[in-house]
């Protein structure tokens, strides 16, 4: 983009100090178009709705999801040195972590005018570093819009109200002129990562719940101390705890972004997920549409993908879960994959750093897929206890209005890029 079209407030934007962007982050709620109708906080907004515009929203997705280059690897592994840790599942990063590089969520957005999917997960590095390390933010920017794709017209249909939406904020939450970004996480396949995972590290899955051993594990003794175990609730709670780092970590990142930039918004997680992903049961209410089933021995509904868009590594996007392990694989070690010599990358010898890893032969592959199946089987979906798609947390994104805050607060209740805002963005 020429300088000559950026409005002043993006110049100030990258001269903004991390320090005073984590001291300046707080929950500003109150937009532009708001009404609070009673209590102590009684105030009807005297403006209308101000939509961000498309580079306010490029930027505060970016920093949600955008790709930040090439993922540097875990670099060793004792027990199977020499071979380059093999754990990671992409190759390129993002702006926020992911437990040992799975980076198995995509983020998802909606405002007046549509829902979308930043489809980046295994997008190759935005932009090369140059030599000091800094990265091309037209690049970044441009590459983020290549990735974006437009899944409905019109901002998502979820009303704001229980038992949608928490109590809490009926008033506020996805209202006009808002920007609400949500990572969604393919648990199922962070759970098949994990089993490589333990695998790898000399462990194999036990039924803590029908307290029972993997019928069949026994085969692999030769190659993996079976009496060596995570049992089936230990590994899935560590797997939901995994990906709700990488969800919330992603929105932290945007809420950061929002102090730098001037604009009201906050991270959350009250609304409810099920009616998000579109496992509300209401037809009037579809959210994003995911595929989701129902059992009277599940405590909720089990979404478990949208076809093209993000679809789980389980049943029924994959006709076994042998099948979904080779899918893991192929991510992993095929084309475009964190271990294929032919992707590029940020050594100086790429191909020689990617191909140090060991690939998973045919009898690792059996060895995972017997325990991942035996989990579908048993408890008819995969994971067994936690949902196969996992949302969790929300950033909300607009544009205050500082008359409510000039009412109720003291000064210093915003900064100065939020009183700034208007003039320098707009």
């Amino acid at each position: 983009m020429n300088d000559n079209q950026l409005p002043q407030g993006f110049t100030e934007m990258l001269a903004f100090g991390l320090v005073e962007a984590l001291l300046g982050r707080r929950s500003r709620r109150f937009f532009m178009g708001a009404e609070i109708p009673d209590g102590v906080f009684a105030y009807k907004s005297k403006h209308k709705p101000v939509p961000l515009s498309e580079l306010e929203k490029l930027l505060v997705v970016t920093a949600c999801g955008g790709n930040t280059g090439w993922h540097y690897m875990i670099q060793r592994a004792q027990r199977y040195a020499p071979h380059l840790s093999n754990y990671a599942a992409a190759a390129g990063g993002r702006t926020f972590p992911s437990a040992a590089g799975f980076h198995t969520s995509k983020t998802f957005f909606t405002d007046d005018e549509g829902v979308y999917v930043l489809d980046n997960r295994d997008a190759p590095a935005a932009a090369d570093r140059n030599q000091d390390g800094s990265l091309d933010h037209d690049a970044i920017l441009s590459a983020l819009k290549s990735n974006v794709r437009k899944l409905q017209d019109g901002r998502l249909r979820l009303p704001s109200e229980v038992p949608y939406v928490e109590a809490h904020n009926t008033w506020v939450a996805n209202k006009p002129g808002t920007l609400l970004v949500f990572p969604v996480a393919d648990l199922a396949q962070h759970v098949l990562l994990s089993l490589c995972y333990m695998l790898q590290n000399g462990m194999v899955l036990t039924d803590d719940i029908n307290k029972r051993p993997i019928p069949g594990i026994e085969k692999y003794k030769d190659m993996v101390d079976i009496t060596n175990n995570w049992n089936i609730t230990f590994l899935e709670q560590l797997a939901l705890t995994e990906v709700t780092v990488e969800l919330s970590t992603g929105c932290y990142a945007g809420a950061l972004m929002l102090q730098a930039m001037g604009l009201g918004g906050w991270m959350y997680d009250g609304i409810d997920l099920f009616s998000v992903l579109g496992a509300s049961g209401n037809p009037d209410v579809p959210g994003l549409g995911f595929r989701y089933d129902t059992n009277d021995n599940w405590p909720y509904p089990n979404p478990t993908g949208l076809k093209g868009v993000m679809e789980g590594f389980c049943p029924p996007h994959y006709p076994d879960m042998r099948a979904a392990v080779e899918a893991v694989c192929d991510r992993k070690f095929g084309k475009g994959g964190p271990f294929n010599e032919a992707t590029s990358g940020p050594w100086k010898e790429t191909a020689k750093v990617r191909g140090a890893a060991q690939v998973h032969d045919e009898r690792f592959r059996e060895c995972v897929a017997l325990q991942a199946q035996y989990v579908y089987d048993t408890f008819g979906k995969f994971p067994a206890t936690v949902p196969s798609i996992f949302m969790l947390t929300y950033l909300q994104a607009h544009h205050l209005d500082l008359e409510f805050y000039d009412k109720f607060y003291k000064p210093g209740a915003y900064l100065k890029t939020h009183a700034d805002h208007m003039t320098k963005w707009h």
